[in-house]
């Protein structure tokens, strides 16, 4: 079986605007088996929210794409690509729970690299907890841990959301991956423009 899901070509599908609640709730259900399992007990709201998960779609220089393998929907991710300075970010990205641990997730990492080839800098962010994320990012994926926002060092960016009333749940890594060969004063037009 592994032989063949090392031969599944992954692609990126842009989500057209009527795909998009499909995409809120497969995000959500990846997320929040996750959570449930880190956290011990089933979780009351969504999560991410869907306050968030909107805002991110609508985000300045945000595209949303599909995950597919073999004309099948396995994932999904939000990128925000800012042409001008060449740092662009991955709001969210998931694997479908059913297709993890098949090396999928490298391969469509990969193909959003592919996609935006002139990017400097990569950055992203994850909960402190998820070490499975965080082994994916540091380890497969190059990134390198650069903050740990909690409550000493707050993020700037993100308003405090409290999942399990402890509020350490705001604690987060910050990934930046520098990519080489990017030329900073070399902007072309790139998917999303």
């Amino acid at each position: 079986m592994k032989g063949s899901e090392e031969n599944v070509n992954i692609s990126l599908l842009e989500a057209d605007p009527g795909s998009l609640p499909a995409f809120k709730v497969a995000l959500q259900d990846a997320f929040r088996v996750a959570a449930e399992a880190d956290f011990g007990h089933p979780l009351e709201e969504p999560i991410p929210s869907d306050e968030d998960i909107e805002q991110s779609f609508h985000t300045k220089g945000a595209v949303t794409y599909w995950i597919m393998a073999a004309e099948q929907r396995v994932g999904g991710a939000v990128v925000v690509i800012d042409q001008m300075s060449g740092r662009n970010s991955l709001s969210f990205f998931f694997i479908a729970t059913s297709q993890q641990s098949k090396g999928l997730g490298l391969k469509a990492w990969h193909a959003i690299e592919k996609a935006f080839p002139l990017t400097n800098v990569w950055e992203t962010v994850t909960p402190y907890f998820e070490k499975r994320n965080i082994h994916f990012y540091v380890n497969r994926c190059g990134f390198k841990i650069v903050d740990f926002y909690n409550k000493y060092h707050p993020d700037p960016h993100q308003v405090s959301h409290h999942l399990d009333g402890k509020g350490d749940d705001d604690e987060m890594f910050r990934f930046e991956k520098i990519m080489e060969g990017a030329s900073a004063g070399k902007r072309e037009s790139q998917p999303g423009d």
